[in-house]
């Protein structure tokens, strides 16, 4: 069977290449309803499209691609279809963006964004540092340290190093350039900081005419200044801290002792770049690479799968030292050259050295399917299916009554599970219900006849906004200063997904709202004027690897995401658009972010004990993350303390879907979470709805134990229903030993092809 699964994979490659990047499939005619009882699943996975519909990546970087055998939308792919509106509460990007870059959509989530906000004053974290611009000339460095307990996880920030004009400066600072991986900071009209993500050195460069004066100081007091070369261009600052900096300068610089806090440095010229050292061996490593800097990082997307990484660099020339967070280290190519010894600490795990100038990242690749990979089971049918005609019953007599756009999102994607369930079970006249009921739903949020709420673009910063959020920075949840714009949308769009694969002309009539919607939170299209009407992967940190949710909000901790889920159901359901119209580009790049964003949900919200990335006072007591900062991590939720565990492991599942499979792959974590959350469901008060997501999860190993608890509930959450609680169970197959995938992995039918 392996055999001849790797032959059929060989085939499939042969197909690819011998076709064009984009040769389409013609339209298929709809096939025929499932049969009541659906067949056994194959022995391997049968690809629900042509191998074809998912080539590589183009290596031009357009916001969307060419759209299949549908016709074209009316308005251009990846722009704006909205009607345009100015909200009243968006802050002002002029204050902080050099005016070359506000001609063009501005990022609203970005590693960089408490340096654009208010004062721009709260710093940010770059791995290894904590970077901060107080104003007046200076650029405040720091090596965070962490504090801990059962209940969190924390970096603090202390100005370890200081380096500034010493003249100073009343401009506040400039954002002068930014990309995937950097953000170009003009600290002054003389000190231009390169901030590389997971750069060892934190670069300044004079970009005055002449020499500058510089100021080198500290909240600690300097026990030894010393210079290690005749040249005087690298120097050891050793402070009370304990604490060991290097001071490297492209030029010779002479640094004298002003005070105990501070050093001056009197008419430099040229590149300043300073290290932290945590160990004494780590020092020629540092020598040794200190000549070349990054200025600049690109991650391309250009193959389903994987990120290539690639810097430009200044300096005396040389290759590049870097460092890698744990999931980088999983994903990096073979021929990567990892330098183990060279660590740094970090709240997300040891952050490893690695030489050279580009990376490739790899990630196992995931399919996104309408349907469960294994069939609901032939015993369980009966009862999916009466359930479900219930649950089909129900919508006439359950309007939605909310008005807000993630309410309103989760009650239109509950729908529309309830037709795919039906596709699956051989229940064919209880799909026309549902298309009725998404028909009249879904169509007025996207032809503007809702009453109450909409959705609308703004120029300002480059983004759509709803109705109630141009006024409000609270309403929607904060979607209005884009905020959870992943959540609300994704749920927006499995729902235009369900309905367009039904009902394909509707599908067509809606395409360019469709295509809006995603192009507001997954443009590929570089922040250049004229490129898109929308930012660059608004919520997707092509670093860390997986989505931020916090919008154009300061927060002294960073960037945040709650609900890992949720924001892999935005991925999933931007690929099942992609499906329904035919559109390999998009399919794919749902896909990657999805794999991406599932493995960053495995590696830092979900809690392993003995694992070493956290603490073992707060590794020991949890087993997921709460809320998930850039400089915290903290057991308690947006709306729930950290006692409610149910909650804290709904929100990282809702809503249950066919890629719930992807993001829970380990049967044995399954079990430790489900183990350790159930005695909270003892409360007073436990909501129904928390009560199913546990069973859903118990359901991986424990079957049958899952369906009598799910049976007795008395009520399920709004984006989900019985129907789907028992497809869920009913669709489990037997866990085998060491099957750590549960056969979801081996599911996908492109796997052979996609590296």
């Amino acid at each position: 069977m392996r055999k001849w699964t790797k032959k059929l994979g060989h085939t499939f490659s042969r197909l690819l290449t011998s076709k064009p990047p984009f040769a389409f499939s013609r339209p298929r005619p709809t096939p025929p309803a499932p049969p009541t009882h659906p067949p056994p699943p194959p022995p391997i996975s049968i690809p629900p499209q042509p191998p074809e519909l998912l080539p590589p990546f183009p290596t031009s970087s357009s916001a969307m691609p060419h759209h299949g055998s549908h016709r074209r939308p009316a308005h251009a792919p990846g722009g704006h279809v909205f009607p345009r509106a100015t909200s009243t509460v968006l802050p002002d990007p002029s204050r902080f963006f050099a005016p070359p870059l506000l001609a063009a959509p501005l990022p609203t989530n970005t590693f960089f964004q408490n340096f654009v906000l208010k004062n721009g004053d709260q710093p940010e974290y770059f791995h290894p540092y904590s970077i901060r611009s107080p104003g007046g000339a200076a650029l405040d460095v720091c090596y965070p340290s962490r504090n801990h307990s059962p209940s969190f996880v924390i970096q603090t920030f202390v100005a370890d190093l200081t380096v500034s004009d010493a003249a100073g400066s009343s401009q506040r600072h400039r954002v002068s350039a930014f990309d995937d991986l950097s953000v170009t900071l003009d600290v002054s009209p003389t000190l231009r900081a390169h901030l590389v993500r997971g750069c060892p050195y934190v670069t300044v460069v004079t970009t005055a005419a002449g020499a500058v004066d510089i100021s080198v100081s500290s909240v600690h007091a300097f026990i030894e200044v010393a210079a290690c070369d005749a040249a005087g261009t690298k120097w050891r600052l050793r402070m009370n801290s304990g604490q060991t900096f290097l001071l490297y300068a492209s030029a010779p610089i002479q640094l004298s002792q002003a005070s105990t806090t501070q050093l001056s440095a009197p008419g430099f010229a040229g590149a300043i770049r300073v290290a932290y050292l945590p160990d004494a061996s780590m020092e020629p490593v540092l020598d040794r690479y200190s000549g070349c800097f990054p200025v600049s990082g690109d991650a391309a997307l250009h193959r389903p799968f994987c990120v290539d990484y690639s810097w430009r660099k200044a300096g005396a020339g040389g290759e590049l030292l870097m460092l890698a967070h744990p999931l980088h280290l999983r994903l990096l190519s073979d021929d990567a050259r990892v330098l183990d010894d060279f660590r740094y600490r970090s709240i997300d795990g040891d952050l490893v050295g690695v030489v050279g100038d580009s990376w490739a990242l790899r990630a196992d690749p995931v399919s996104p399917t309408w349907h469960s990979t294994r069939g609901v089971s032939e015993d369980g049918v009966a009862e999916v299916v009466a359930a479900l005609r219930a649950d089909v019953a129900g919508l006439a007599n359950t309007p939605i009554t909310t008005t807000s756009s993630y309410f309103y999102g989760k009650a239109i994607a509950r729908a529309a599970r309830l037709a795919l369930i039906a596709e699956e079970v051989g229940c064919p006249d209880a799909i026309p219900p549902v298309v009725s009921f998404l028909k009249a739903t879904v169509t007025p949020w996207l032809d503007g006849s809702f009453q109450g709420n909409g959705f609308f673009y703004d120029a300002k910063w480059g983004g759509l906004v709803t109705l109630q959020g141009l006024k409000d920075t609270g309403a929607d949840f904060g979607f209005g200063i884009f905020n959870d714009h992943h959540y609300h949308l994704g749920y927006f769009l499995y729902a235009i997904a369900v309905l367009a694969k039904l009902d394909p002309r509707w599908g067509r009539k809606y395409m360019p709202q469709a295509y809006s919607m995603v192009a507001d939170f997954m443009t590929l299209s570089k922040n250049k004027p004229g490129s898109s009407s929308f930012t660059r992967l608004r919520m997707f940190d092509l670093w860390k690897l997986h989505s931020w949710a916090g919008g154009l909000t300061e927060f002294a901790d960073g960037r945040n995401q709650e609900s890992t889920s949720e924001a892999v159901n935005a991925y999933y359901s931007a690929a099942l658009v992609g499906l329904s119209y035919g559109d390999a580009h998009l399919v794919s790049l749902g896909a990657t972010l999805t794999a991406l964003e599932a493995l960053a949900a495995q590696t830092w919200w979900h809690v392993r004990a003995g694992e070493g990335i956290y603490e073992e006072d707060f590794a020991g007591n949890n087993r997921v993350v709460g809320v998930l900062w850039a400089n915290k991590r903290d057991s308690a939720l947006w709306f729930a303390p950290p006692e409610w565990k149910e909650c804290r492991l709904g929100i990282q599942l809702l809503p249950v879907l066919p890629i719930s499979e992807a993001l829970f792959p380990d049967v044995a974590f399954v079990k430790d979470l489900v183990t350790w959350t159930v005695p909270a469901l003892a409360r007073d008060g436990v909501g129904e709805g928390w009560k199913g997501f546990v069973y859903a999860l118990e359901g991986i190993y424990d079957k049958e134990a899952a369906l009598e608890k799910t049976r007795k509930l008395t009520g399920h959450d709004d984006g989900n229903t019985l129907t789907n609680l028992l497809w869920w169970l009913h669709s489990r197959g037997s866990v085998v030993a060491g099957d750590d995938e549960g056969g979801f992995g081996r599911c996908c039918w492109y796997r052979q092809y996609c590296h």
